[in-house]
């Protein structure tokens, strides 16, 4: 299983146009994680209510020119933070440039995102499998960071009844997809135990986008 001492930046394919580059971003967890905090002051983590009613178990926030919500009425992107009334926070520079990187690492140079979800998993917490569908076009990858505890990526086919891959997540560790597998499903296993050194009993997410 891999783990911690995998080399930094090696590529693990996961499809024909997508690939996780390990611990590609550890460097950076420091200030990543500074900016997550003076984000999260200004537009709180909230666990949004999805169309059927259910409560998302991850705790969510956004950055960037516009935020991913979920309520009664459905799913879309708003430039308003529902809960403030102000536009989102501005995505931070160490955001956008780590998420071009990644991009151009795996095969996406160019990409610019202008939105980012900033999730927050405690244990037991989960993503069921979903495609990212809400944006405009799908001609740009998504780039996928995860901060903090291991997690259990599952990595599924263009059917949502496509039995799932299970990926190893670390600390560090950047997932990007597109072209081909752009509308792959995806999820995460419920998040297990554990503690780590920057984060504690938490695990960080940051999904990057281009939305608009």
């Amino acid at each position: 299983m891999p783990d911690e001492s995998r080399s930094v930046g090696s590529a693990v394919t996961l499809g024909r146009q997508a690939s996780l580059l390990t611990r590609f971003t550890a460097s950076q967890a420091a200030a990543l994680l500074a900016a997550i905090d003076a984000i999260r002051r200004v537009s709180t983590l909230r666990h949004m209510v999805t169309p059927g009613g259910w409560t998302m178990s991850v705790a969510m926030t956004n950055c960037g020119e516009a935020g991913w919500v979920t309520d009664r009425s459905g799913y879309r992107y708003d430039a308003i933070d529902p809960q403030t009334g102000q536009a989102w926070p501005a995505m931070p520079t160490v955001f956008s440039a780590l998420a071009a990187g990644a991009a151009a690492a795996a095969g996406f140079a160019g990409f610019a995102p202008d939105v980012c979800l900033i999730n927050q998993y405690r244990p037991g917490a989960r993503l069921s499998l979903h495609q990212d569908r809400d944006e405009r076009d799908f001609s740009n990858p998504i780039v996928s960071v995860s901060l903090g505890l291991p997690a259990i990526f599952l990595w599924g086919g263009q059917q949502r009844a496509d039995r799932p891959t299970r990926i190893p997540l670390m600390h560090g560790d950047v997932a990007v997809w597109g072209g081909v597998d752009r509308l792959t499903f995806h999820g995460v296993h419920p998040l297990a135990e554990g503690v780590h050194p920057l984060t504690g009993a938490i695990r960080y997410n940051l999904t990057f986008r281009k939305a608009r």
